[in-house]
């Protein structure tokens, strides 16, 4: 189900279960600042500041790895359709393939 949008989402990851879940599977997962504390699965990138030579080359592998990620979800934001998607996460899924294929395909 839904949460109020002022529900973070570390608790919203705790309320569904995801965390357990991730742990339960044996990933291991990337995340921003805001899941500090999520547990050991669940990496996050070094707080603070002037923070040693080697924190700063693991912030910036972490955001590496994350990049793509963050970038695909920002390009899904700007698609209209998906702000008012109220379907099953199946369906949902399918319509996010079509939609890549469409983004690609319009780039290409």
């Amino acid at each position: 189900g839904s949460l109020p949008g002022s529900v973070h989402d570390l608790k919203a990851a705790r309320i569904w279960g995801i965390l357990r879940r991730l742990q339960a599977a044996d990933l291991l997962t990337l995340a921003d600042k805001g899941y500090v504390g999520a547990g050991e699965h669940v990496r996050v990138p070094y707080k603070g500041r002037n923070k040693p030579a080697s924190q700063k080359a693991a912030n910036a592998a972490h955001a590496k790895l994350r990049g793509p990620g963050e970038r695909a979800n920002a390009q899904l934001k700007t698609w209209r359709i998906l702000h008012k998607l109220r379907c099953c996460p199946l369906l949902a899924g399918q319509l996010v393939k079509a939609i890549l294929v469409l983004q690609l395909r319009d780039a290409g």
